[in-house]
């Protein structure tokens, strides 16, 4: 079962009791989309041919959109037609791709703190994954020399993800370059995972990795709406890059669902095209508030953590180690529901995640 899943239960569970549970685990926007992508949905809704399938690919203005936000957020030009393919959200994406590109036999290369779903859908393909070591001393960026060669010679896929869930860690433009020589060398796709490119603080502007050389041929990555525009519930999101991955990701969706509503499509391009930068800023320094009052009362309950750029997280180290045991003390003598480090994989055991997705009242 998906770790959320579990987690979920319990706090619900307790709430059922009568117990008022503060919930800083998981990362769903608690602010509303822009109106005008509200009131987007809305006219679409209600025009009566707009209740048909939408199509495999979803509709062309919404691929031209995602080009043009490309163009514009990242200096990137993408063909709508060719390298855009609209998602259920990032996170269907995220395994449908694996499922198209892994048998077994084969592994999936994932971070050893990183999305569960990484891994889990590597399990679901009946393939493997080598957790790829991310040290903090690192930037929580991977050891690609502590893989091994034959490792890499059964790996289809390289996860990368910045700003990063869990740890808040960010790169700079250098480092994809580094990832798509990489993955270009030894035949590996790199996939980038993208949703906290516009989430980010004091300045701070997050890249993609199609800006690096050759990256239109050798790497996917997917942006959800989700977080740019707190759309959590729309489920809306896209895959951008290689034609030939596209095409095989293609091949599993299509078996799996006919698009989305088509009215979330034209919500959607509001969103790319109207939402300013200034909705944006604001929304971020909601965010930026509310790490900086969890980063001052760390030191007071035993934690500690460096500062985010980007992300909706804080990465909490404990200070005996053993982040599976605080946030069960958290949940048990405070109703206090944190994400364990370990449901990120194996280097997340010393640590908890916050998220700063929670109101403060």
């Amino acid at each position: 079962m998906y770790p959320f899943a579990a987690l979920t239960q319990r706090v619900r569970e307790m709430t059922m009791r009568g117990l008022d549970v503060i919930n800083l685990d998981v990362g769903s926007p608690d602010m509303p989309p822009p109106t005008q992508v509200i009131e987007a949905l809305a006219h679409s809704s209600s025009v009566s041919d707009h209740h048909g399938y939408a199509g495999y690919k979803g509709t062309p203005e919404f691929r031209e959109a995602v080009a043009r936000y490309y163009q514009r957020r990242f200096g990137v030009k993408v063909d709508p037609e060719k390298e855009v393919l609209p998602l259920l959200g990032s996170k269907e994406g995220i395994v449908n791709l694996i499922l198209g590109f892994v048998d077994s036999g084969d592994t999936v290369l994932v971070p050893d703190v990183g999305y569960p779903s990484y891994s889990m859908g590597a399990y679901l393909a009946d393939g493997d994954a080598f957790f790829v070591p991310t040290p903090e001393h690192l930037g929580y960026t991977p050891n690609l020399d502590a893989i091994p060669a034959d490792v890499l010679e059964r790996s289809k896929i390289l996860w990368v993800n910045y700003p990063n869930n869990p740890t808040g860690a960010t790169v700079d433009t250098a480092f994809y370059a580094r990832m798509v020589e990489f993955c270009a060398r030894h035949g590996i796709l790199l996939a980038s995972d993208n949703p906290y490119c516009d989430v980010t603080f004091e300045g701070y502007r997050a890249g993609s990795a199609l800006e690096a050389p050759g990256a239109l041929e050798h790497a996917v990555e997917f942006i959800s709406f989700s977080k740019t525009y707190n759309m959590a519930g729309w489920r809306l999101g896209a895959a951008v890059g290689s034609q030939s991955a596209l095409k095989t990701l293609l091949n599993i969706k299509s078996n799996m669902d006919s698009g989305h509503f088509r009215a979330i499509y034209d919500a959607g391009i509001i969103a790319m095209d109207t939402v300013a930068q200034d909705w944006i800023d604001e929304r971020n320094r909601v965010y930026q508030r509310r790490r900086d009052l969890i980063l001052q009362a760390l030191p007071s309950i035993g934690l500690s953590a460096h500062t985010p750029k980007g992300s909706l997280y804080i990465w909490a180290k404990t200070e005996n180690g053993d982040g599976v045991a605080y946030a069960e003390s958290a949940l048990v003598d405070a109703n206090v529901s944190l994400a364990p480090g370990e449901f990120y994989g194996p280097g997340g055991k010393a640590y908890v995640r916050f998220s700063i997705a929670t109101p403060r009242n």
